[in-house]
């Protein structure tokens, strides 16, 4: 069981539905911030990330490859250019296995590209509400910090 205040000071952006995941972290204390915009829209992904403040962690359970590259490059850049790094949490949905499957070498991919810039990708396949909310609480935690183009695999979201 994670602690009370644990997240406290942690910015969590999220983009898409991660709504057990958002309201763990708030309740260890993380300030969650949505990207309000279309997913699909570069330059609206990129303005709304730029208008909310610097996230530490983003956690993006779009459902969808390009939605979720687009809002991973856009948080991304702006921790290149403040030389900040950050986490990147890619949450897959339970039922389609291509996806997951793209979601898992996305974050492989990025953790090895933008290793230099102190961004750390992972990737959490299907599993309970309950247990992939526990798992991003203890990503976005400081304890977070060693893990980068992990995969962790969390059983069948049928269960």
């Amino acid at each position: 069981m994670l602690r009370k205040g644990l997240l406290e000071g942690v910015v969590l952006a999220v983009a898409g539905d991660a709504g057990a995941a958002v309201r763990r972290c708030r309740a260890l204390g993380a300030e969650v911030v949505a990207i309000d915009a279309d997913l699909q829209d570069e330059d609206a992904v990129a303005a709304a990330v730029a208008a909310g403040p610097a996230p530490g962690t983003l956690v993006c359970a779009t459902g969808d490859l390009d939605a979720a590259f687009i809002a991973t490059r856009a948080v991304a850049n702006t921790w290149i250019a403040a030389q900040s790094g950050g986490k990147v949490v890619l949450v897959a949905p339970g039922d389609d296995a291509p996806q997951r499957a793209s979601l898992e070498n996305l974050a492989r991919t990025l953790s090895v590209e933008w290793a230099r810039y102190g961004i750390r990708p992972t990737a959490i396949l299907p599993g309970s509400d309950d247990d992939v909310a526990e798992l991003v609480a203890f990503l976005a935690s400081p304890a977070g910090d060693y893990y980068s183009g992990c995969a962790f695999s969390l059983g069948s979201s049928s269960s």
